[in-house]
This record gives C-alpha cells, structure tokens and sequence, in this order.
C-alpha cells in the first residue's frame, strides 16, 4: 500500500513498527470529520494496531514500514502468508496502485523510461520514477532489461510473469 503525502512528521518509523501510531497533528480537520461523519474512517488512529494486531494473531509476517529519506510517500508491505503462497502459487495476483495499474496497461514490449513517460502523457522524470516505476518493480510487476546496470543509457522496462498474470486477471 503506497500512500501520499508522508504519514506526519510527529509519527516515527519506530513507532509505527510498534503499533504506536497516535498522531499529534490533523493536516486537514474538515476533511477528517467530513470522512468521519460518511463512515469512511474512524478518526482515531487505529488502523495499524489494528493490522499489526490480525497480522499477528493469523501468524503472517510483520508489515514493513517505508518512507524515503524526504518522507514524501509513505509505503506499507504486507507480506503474504506462506500458506496463501502454497494455495494460490507464487504467481498469485498482487496489489497495484492506480499509478501501477496505467504503467502496465501501457507497456507492450520493452520500453525505455522515456517512451513509457510519453505513453502516459508525463513530463516530470522523478514523479514518475517514485510514484510509477519503483513501485511496479518493487510488486515485481516490471523488471529492468539489464538488472546489473540499473542506470544503463539502454535500460529498458517490461512487465514480468507476474504483471502479465495481473493484466491476465483483470481481463476477466
């Protein structure tokens, strides 16, 4: 799950691996009690204890808390259970984002960064690096043409098993 803005800057990585995630701050109140009052949250930070709590008692692995050094995206990895994996395979179909969902509609072949931003109509290099490309890796959803030089003039992108089997799934 990959979440824009940052979670606020009073809550330490720390303290979210520990289920403590009590902000001090509302970024934006009206739009918290306006959600509160559709039933769409419920205001009072108990969404990670809450995932910690299940992810413990159905003995998953621990969720992994991420935020780049600026904390400009703040993303959470929900391991998948082993036994899930056994049942469903190692290919089972992942989670994307919006964002991954354009970039693997888009991709045909392989492509280079450039000709995927223009496939979909982006200008801004390092958007579309944080918020398209890493994570559609990280999923293993895309993977690089030349995985040892990741900075390569020739790199190119394509999807993998996974993302085909993603795509594949959608479709039906």
């Amino acid at each position: 799950m990959l979440s824009f803005p940052r979670p606020d800057r009073s809550i330490r990585m720390e303290d979210l691996q520990a289920g403590r995630a009590v902000s001090r701050r509302y970024r934006n109140r009206r739009i918290g009690e306006f959600l509160k009052e559709l039933d769409l949250t419920e205001g009072r930070s108990t969404g990670i204890p809450k995932v910690l709590r299940v992810m413990q008692a159905n003995s998953s692995p621990k969720p992994r808390f991420e935020s780049d050094d600026e904390r400009s995206s703040f993303l959470i990895r929900l391991p998948v259970h082993e036994d899930f994996v056994k049942e469903h395979g190692p290919e089972f179909t992942p989670q994307v984002t919006p964002q991954v969902e354009k970039l693997l509609e888009v991709i045909t072949g392989e492509h280079s960064r450039q000709e995927l931003q223009q496939r979909l109509g982006l200008s801004d290099r390092e958007y579309f690096r944080k918020t398209f490309l890493q994570p559609a890796i990280a999923e293993e959803v895309v993977e690089l043409t030349i995985p040892d030089k990741p900075r390569s003039r020739l790199q190119k992108y394509r999807l993998t098993n996974k993302g085909k089997a993603w795509l594949k799934g959608r479709q039906i």
